[in-house]
This record gives structure tokens, C-alpha cells and sequence, in this order.
């Protein structure tokens, strides 16, 4: 029996050859995925960041550890579809000594680049790089404290499978933060959007990173991710409650939240 159909971008494709096509966008860009970030977003990725590792809240600097009074263990984050560590750098670096980070991420050449950065910056022993299927986590049960993603959930073939593994490694009472591309919402705002993403980012993509397809990809991607509404439904069918969404700058990406109680 054939796989069933899902999307790369625009095109239709057998779902067990998607994630083969995402790898290799991911291992096109990883060098300079960051600085195309930075580019394409004018710097307000930043920002989107900041706001989702404030949601993760971790152990503050002024508390050193908060480590569970039953276990004494540190706070632990899981940062699904990972790569280069951005999210999980931010997070130890906002808690304390007691924050620990797990990146997990099925490309290889995107953690590489994260193990460098998390040794030039001394952070290899409370970051951790693991390669890993969003639809197949290797960690036991009721693992982390908080499980977040952050533009990573619409590159996965089968977004309800991650989403049921996503909740089945969060510890009760753990926070799932998701952050990612949404609908512009402002008048005028979203046809200069589509306008700037169809254009100017494969451009970019071009100069910067010598090859434009990728960024045409990424965002053809956005375009086919759920709704907020529709992607709430998906993790509440999951097992979150008290599930929410905020929209960030006029609802081009969006902050979803869910918990494990």
C-alpha cells in the first residue's frame, strides 16, 4: 500500500518522501539559516523568540536552580525541530543554574552546527543535541518540564503524530509552546506580505545562501499550515488543555499555547 499524499510547498508528494525533501532544504540552508532569519525578518524573529522563551519561563537567575522539591532535578526544556540551538541558548541563558536544554532535530548538519555553538559558547554541558523524529521521540514518558518548537511544526509529514509525542514526553502540569508563521490579519498589511515572501525572500535566498528553492519552499510552507483555530483543534485532539494562541505583528506568526494537566 502507498503512502498517502501530503505537501512540499505547493507540490503534492507521497508522504513518506517528504521528510526526505525537508532534510534536504534544511541541509542547503544550515549554515546560513540564522543570518537568513535575521534577513528575511528584519531582526523581529528575535522578538518572537524572546516572547516564547518568556512563555517557557525558566528558572530565573535570581533563583538559582528551583529544582523540584520531590526530585531534585533541574528545569527541562525539550526544543523539538531544534537545529541550532537558538531557542535552547536563550532559555538557559535567561534561567539559572539549574536549566537544562535538549535540542532534538532529525538534520544532521543543523546540529552540527548547534554542538559548535554550544561549545564556542560553554554551554555543552546543560544543552544537549539529539538527533531525533518529531513523530518519534526517543525520551520516556513525562521527560520535560516544557516542550516548545518554533517554526518547525509545519515541516513535519505528519503534524498530529509530533504533536501526541510532544505531549507524551511533557510532565504534568508542563507547558507545549509552539511558535510559528501564521494568517496577516491587517488590511494592506497581507498583500505587501505576500508580495515581500513570494519575492523578496527566494532573493535572498539566492544572494545569501546561493540558492533560492529553499526559501521558496519555506514559504509555500506557510501558506498550507492550519489556521490557528484549526491548529488548536489539532492539539487539543492531541490531549492539551487550556489551549491558546497569541498573534505577533499583525498575525504573521503566532504563539500557541497548551499544557499537560
Amino acid at each position: 500500500m502507498s503512502d498517502p499524499d501530503t505537501h512540499f510547498g505547493y507540490r503534492q508528494v507521497p508522504l513518506g518522501e517528504k521528510q526526505a525533501l525537508v532534510d534536504d532544504v534544511f541541509h542547503k540552508v544550515a549554515r546560513r539559516y540564522d543570518l537568513m532569519n535575521d534577513l528575511m525578518s528584519a531582526g523581529l524573529h528575535r522578538a518572537w523568540k524572546d516572547a516564547l522563551v518568556t512563555a517557557i519561563n525558566p528558572p530565573t537567575k535570581g533563583r538559582p536552580g528551583r529544582l523540584d522539591e520531590k526530585t531534585d532535578r533541574p528545569f527541562a526544556l525539550l526544543d523539538v525541530a531544534g537545529g541550532t540551538g537558538d531557542i535552547s541558548f536563550r532559555t538557559v541563558a535567561a534561567g539559572g543554574a539549574g536549566t537544562r536544554a535538549t535540542v532534538a532535530d532529525i538534520n544532521g548538519e543543523m546540529l552540527a552546527v548547534g554542538r559548535e555553538r554550544a561549545y564556542a559558547q560553554g554551554l555543552d554541558d546543560v544543552v544537549m543535541f539529539v538527533d531525533a523524529n518529531a513523530e518519534s521521540l526517543p525520551f520516556a514518558d513525562r521527560s520535560f518540564d516544557a516542550v516548545s518548537i518554533a517554526f518547525g511544526i509545519r515541516n513535519v509529514p505528519r503534524i498530529e503524530v509530533a504533536l501526541n509525542e510532544m505531549h507524551r514526553v511533557l510532565r504534568l502540569g508542563g507547558r507545549f509552546l509552539c511558535l510559528e508563521f501564521s494568517n496577516v490579519d491587517v488590511p494592506g498589511l497581507d498583500a505587501l506580505y505576500e508580495l515581500y515572501s513570494f519575492n523578496v525572500v527566494p532573493a535572498l535566498g539566492r544572494a545569501v545562501a546561493g540558492d533560492a528553492e529553499p526559501y521558496r519552499y519555506l514559504v509555500e510552507s506557510i501558506r498550507r499550515f492550519p489556521r490557528p483555530n484549526a491548529f488548536a483543534d489539532m492539539m487539543r485532539a492531541a490531549g492539551f488543555a487550556r489551549v491558546s494562541h497569541r498573534a505577533m505583528s499583525g498575525g504573521i506568526v503566532a504563539l500557541h499555547s497548551g499544557w499537560r494537566l
